[in-house]
């Protein structure tokens, strides 16, 4: 949620560029007006120039520490910036970068708190909060804002998707389709029947429904629900993620998501149709094209490997470790172990933690009877990720297999 200075607010400029043109002359010809500073770190948000507009925010920050609108787009900023580079389940980032997103949450979280004392009812400033104590763990805490925003504005909707998705969040990681998702579905759909359409995004209102009906679905299907409920489920999670779509048919996030839910479902021909509209609206995103990577695999579609170099080629050195443990994956399934063994390396050397590649590397020293070696990778795959079962059976497999050699 990102606050424009009082100067902008009524200001109606209809271009990005025109705004940073009037804005940076505006800070040229009055320094001590820091609104006009502040507008002009916004209007490099709203044209993607993140290096600049944090350079804006750096400084109105450093001239004057209590300026709310500061506070409250540098640390949403400094999220947006650093949030992408969390580990989440699976894997940790590099020492440096971690330390980099560790110091970044550090100040987001000190900005927004500072945010909230200048001014505690205002529900946006709460679920920034929310989202920076999210993305360092903290879930309790994100919580806890995300209550104090519904307490100060229950109308605010942006408050009230955000609560929904942290129960959303809630239910995946305990894994418990109970009340909470059936809550978040409702609340999502009241966002859309009552949201102001200037406010509310539709197509991302849309997709938030659609995460609960997705969630719902995974869930029930993980514990072998009744085939009839699942049926629901899925028709309910495929409808709403259509419907994000039609209210947006360029808009390749929403492919994406169409995709990956069709692969989670093991349709994987859908799938790869769905990637392919995702990446012709976004030809430029490396995720779209590692995950039709994926489902070309699980295809057996030998276009696959070519699919996830083009991945490589797009991807940044932070985003490219998941895409070499794919590509190593895909070497040792095709018998090509020194292949397999050199991407599945290049992908540890940029990630140590990430469990995919330490369980497949594994598995590779497996085949060639490198037993210890194998059984040093499991540890480290579980010591990563300990819900990865795949690691945890194979390393006592391994153990056992190394004391009969």
């Amino acid at each position: 949620c990102l606050e424009h200075s009082r100067f902008s607010s009524s200001s109606g400029w209809s271009t990005a560029e025109s705004a940073i043109s009037v804005f940076s002359t505006l800070t040229t010809v009055a320094p001590d007006y820091l609104d006009s500073l502040a507008n002009l770190g916004v209007a490099y948000i709203q044209s993607g120039d993140l290096e600049l507009a944090t350079k804006c925010f750096q400084e109105l920050v450093l001239k004057d520490q209590s300026h709310p609108a500061a506070l409250v787009n540098y640390g949403a900023l400094l999220l947006c910036k650093y949030g992408s580079l969390a580990a989440g389940a699976s894997g940790t980032v590099n020492a440096g970068s971690y330390l980099h997103q560790k110091e970044a949450l550090v100040a987001a979280k000190e900005c927004l708190l500072a945010a909230v004392r200048s001014d505690p009812k205002a529900a946006s400033i709460w679920v920034n909060l929310a989202n920076a104590y999210h993305m360092a763990g903290e879930h309790r805490n994100s919580k806890r804002c995300l209550e104090q925003a519904a307490k100060f504005e229950p109308n605010h909707m942006p408050a009230r998707y955000a609560i929904a998705v942290h129960r959303i969040r809630d239910a995946v990681r305990s894994q418990c389709s109970d009340d909470q998702l059936i809550w978040a579905a409702n609340e999502m759909a009241t966002v859309l029947k009552e949201g102001d359409t200037s406010v509310v995004d539709l197509p991302v209102a849309w997709a938030g429904l659609a995460m609960a009906h997705r969630a719902q679905h995974e869930i029930a299907a993980a514990y072998d629900g009744e085939q009839a409920i699942l049926n629901e489920a899925e028709e309910r999670a495929l409808y709403t993620l259509k419907q994000a779509i039609q209210e947006d048919p360029d808009d390749a996030v929403q492919w994406h998501q169409l995709g990956l839910y069709n692969m989670c479902t093991t349709q994987f021909s859908r799938s790869v149709n769905f990637l392919k509209a995702a990446i012709a609206r976004s030809p430029e995103c490396c995720y779209a094209w590692s995950n039709l990577g994926i489902a070309l695999q699980l295809s057996n579609d030998p276009s696959s490997e070519t699919v996830y170099k083009r991945a490589l080629v797009l991807s940044s050195s932070q985003q490219s470790y998941a895409i070499l443990s794919n590509i190593g994956i895909l070497y040792r399934q095709h018998r090509l172990y020194e292949l397999a063994r050199k991407m599945l390396s290049r992908s540890l050397e940029i990630c140590p933690g990430y469990a995919p590649a330490n369980n497949n590397l594994g598995l590779v020293f497996v085949a060639e009877g490198r037993w210890e070696d194998a059984v040093s990778c499991f540890e480290k795959a579980v010591k990563s990720d300990d819900l990865l079962d795949a690691a945890k059976s194979n390393l006592a497999k391994a153990l056992a297999l190394a004391k009969k050699q």
